[in-house]
């Protein structure tokens, strides 16, 4: 089973060409559809797991018929992939939705630790991996290297503006690396205090940058 990323929005919910010949004015009710079965998969992985996936089960819970599931999805497999994609897709849309009202560096950098905070403390992330892990190992893969270049893309002032700050090139990988391995090991091994995870690799980035701001000033030559 490959937890695959899809091209847009529709394809992370259902198979590639499923919807290729619908209407325009009938997409929604096919999104609310998908949804559903979303929704009811998600409900029973977490409660039996994803070996025990069973797709009436799934059609009983969203309300939907197998002719209707089979419009979208053809087996258990592409099912659990789709529903692997639309989580990836889900956490990055929620930390773009948390991060762009915020146009000031470090009030933007703020947002998405809070959100980052959030996820691992609060999130179903723990409970999905409690109940299919192996699944849920997969899901974190690909999850790790998409956010890699999404924190990268929706943090690009605020590396310039540490940049600027310390006059030179930060290795911006290394620090989204940081951040999404953080979050990771947290939902794996949870601090004993969740909420400050992810704050306390935040602290030790700044201690950094301010401590390499304080030492490239003081080794100026002085005019």
């Amino acid at each position: 089973m490959e937890l695959e990323s899809a091209a847009n929005p529709m394809q992370a919910l259902a198979p590639t060409g499923a919807l290729g010949d619908t209407p325009v004015k009938t997409i929604g009710r096919a999104e609310a559809t998908v949804a559903a079965i979303l929704a009811a998969t998600e409900q029973i992985v977490l409660r039996e797991g994803s070996e025990r996936i069973s797709i009436l089960d799934v059609c009983q819970l969203a309300g939907v018929s197998r002719g209707t599931f089979y419009r979208y999805f053809s087996s258990q497999d592409e099912l659990l992939d789709a529903f692997a994609r639309h989580k990836r897709a889900s956490f990055q849309q929620a930390m773009a939705d948390a991060v762009t009202p915020h146009a000031e560096p470090a009030a933007r950098f703020h947002a998405l630790v809070r959100y980052l905070d959030n996820y691992a403390a609060h999130g179903q992330a723990r409970l999905l991996l409690g109940a299919a892990p192996e699944y849920t190992l997969r899901l974190f893969g690909r999850l790790f290297n998409e956010s890699l270049v999404r924190i990268e893309e929706l943090m690009r002032s605020v590396f310039d503006a540490w940049d600027a700050r310390l006059g030179i090139r930060i290795d911006r990988e290394l620090v989204c690396e940081l951040m999404i391995r953080c979050v990771l090991s947290e939902l794996v091994v949870p601090h004993k205090s969740p909420q400050d995870g992810v704050q306390r690799i935040v602290s030790f980035l700044y201690s950094i940058v301010d401590c390499e701001a304080r030492a490239l000033l003081q080794n100026r030559p002085q005019k």
